[in-house]
């Protein structure tokens, strides 16, 4: 497994090692020592999700501001393109944003630490995202940065407007965002 810095150096990119033959592929999707090894990141997992979700579906920017999550992301059909936002008000690089694009194809997982927002776009006609957690879901603690907020500017790769849920039509601007310290 290869691990890279994304343009904010606490993301991070896991490339795994592919084995493939005739008969198909076979990569070792996790492994704790080696994820601490490569990353430095010594929390555990705690749960795991599994999304799916049809072409233009834009799902986040997600948060927690109390029992924040870390999650490790990855997409095993289709294709996404993942967004990651510094929601750390002491961050030098504090409302920044990193996206990378993840499919079965081409295997890649991506770190979001916590006090991050997250959120992804599916760009295939449909995509299924699997994600590991380091604290449990609590809805009481969850927050929605607006996807399409101008002073974040992400560039979304689509054309026209997304498919979204009620709470990410309701999103809050940054300015207005509860935040990390």
């Amino acid at each position: 497994m290869r691990v890279e810095a994304a343009d904010i150096p606490e993301v991070l990119i896991f490339e795994p090692k592919v084995f493939g033959d005739d008969r198909g592929f076979f990569y070792e999707s996790f492994n704790e020592r080696r994820f601490t090894e490569l990353s430095g990141v010594t929390s555990r997992f705690v749960q795991d999700n599994h999304s799916k979700s049809a072409k233009n579906v834009l799902r986040g920017l997600h948060y927690q501001i109390k029992q924040p999550q870390g999650k490790l992301v990855r997409v095993i059909a289709g294709e996404v393109f993942d967004i990651v936002v510094d929601i750390r008000k002491s961050s030098p690089t504090f409302g920044g944003w990193t996206g990378v694009v993840l499919s079965a194809e081409n295997k890649r997982q991506l770190w979001v630490p916590p006090g991050f927002a997250h959120g992804f776009l599916v760009t295939s006609e449909s995509a299924e995202f699997l994600y590991k957690t380091t604290d449990y879901w609590a809805p009481e603690y969850e927050r929605t940065i607006l996807w399409n907020d101008p002073a974040i500017g992400i560039e979304w790769p689509m054309n026209g407007t997304p498919v979204l849920s009620g709470k990410d039509q309701v999103g809050k601007l940054l300015a207005d965002a509860e935040v990390f310290p």
